[in-house]
């Protein structure tokens, strides 16, 4: 579907991709990075509508920057912005979208209306989009995207303003159109939590490159260690883990389960433990590799407009020295 090999783009003394290199495929896949990690651009350059300085992308088998209209004719987009014209209906907004893909005025007039019933719009489509929530608005970018039947759906930042109970609506509509649809989604953002609960993979971003790439299961495979949740008493739970901890073996909390990490006995050593105890146990297995870690180990958290060497990007220029008289130029006087 797409393939990036060796993609490069600076944004005057900003690098903003160094050499990002990935293939993403059908499902649901995130698109992760910090702010200003190459996201947006990386989403142009798939677009078309961003050249890149060096390297090569390929949608659907062809160039964006020289086959653009034929790539975007198979491609919706949900920008990240709310800029939609305030007093224009949401059926003709979506409409004239669908329009602009090529569709004549008719089908493009039944189209607008079933994108807007799939996002949950139906019964609001008449009215103008200025009137609407940012939930809503948000559904409307969706449905626009979705009207002239693309094979491929990016979303930048599709819960962005949501509060908790839009967002979840938005995102399991988000997984119906990538598993029930069947169309391939490219979903931009910054929340693991997202990803992590409707896409099939992930594409991480930091220093301007792929970071890592791949499934969820083969991003996080199998830890180091053990995961543990006890069914039993506080009392006998801490007589259990101080057992285990005088082993050698190192604990720490994450929610109800305790990870803990030893050497190869570990198995036996916790097996053991449990026995001579008799606690219950509800859950026991080795340790998953969550993708908040993945994403730290990589450094993708840094954000890079706060401190671009971190992120392999160009150290910022040092602050200009103090004018005459003692005092910074940027300083009153």
């Amino acid at each position: 579907m797409i393939r990036i090999d060796g993609v490069v783009k600076q944004w005057g003394p900003t690098v903003a991709l160094a050499g990002a290199t990935c293939t993403i495929g059908g499902g649901v896949t995130g698109l992760l990075g910090a702010n200003g990690a190459g996201k947006t651009t990386l989403l142009g350059m798939i677009l078309g509508l961003t050249r890149p300085d060096a390297g090569r992308i390929e949608v659907f088998g062809l160039d964006p920057s020289t086959a653009g209209p034929e790539v975007r004719a198979r491609i919706g987009y949900s920008p990240e912005h709310h800029l939609l014209p305030p007093d224009v209906k949401a059926v003709d907004l979506v409409r004239h979208v669908a329009e602009v893909h090529g569709l004549p005025h008719h089908e493009a007039t039944n189209r607008a209306s079933d994108a807007l019933w799939q996002v949950g719009l139906g019964e609001e489509r008449g009215r103008p989009v200025g009137t609407m929530s940012t939930g809503q608005r948000q559904r409307v970018k969706l449905a626009q995207a979705l009207a002239h039947d693309p094979k491929l759906v990016l979303l930048d930042e599709p819960t962005d303003g949501l509060d908790p109970v839009q967002r979840d609506g938005m995102l399991e509509l988000i997984h119906r159109i990538g598993h029930e649809f069947g169309i391939t989604v490219l979903l931009s953002s910054h929340l693991l939590e997202e990803v992590e609960r409707i896409c099939d993979a992930a594409v991480i971003l930091a220093g301007g490159v792929v970071a890592a790439a791949g499934s969820l299961d083969e991003l996080r495979g199998d830890g180091e260690g053990l995961s543990i949740e006890f069914d039993a008493e506080p009392h006998e739970v801490e007589a259990v883990l101080t057992t285990i901890h005088h082993s050698g073996a190192e604990i720490r909390v994450n929610g109800r389960n305790h990870l803990i990490t030893g050497d190869e006995h570990l198995f036996e050593t916790v097996r053991d433990a449990v026995a001579r105890h008799g606690v219950g146990v509800r859950t026991l297995g080795r340790r998953t590799v969550s993708l908040e870690e993945i994403f730290l180990g990589v450094g993708a958290a840094t954000d890079p407009t706060e401190d671009p060497r971190l992120a392999g990007l160009p150290a910022p220029p040092p602050p200009p020295p103090p004018a005459p008289g003692g005092h910074h130029q940027d300083e009153p006087r």
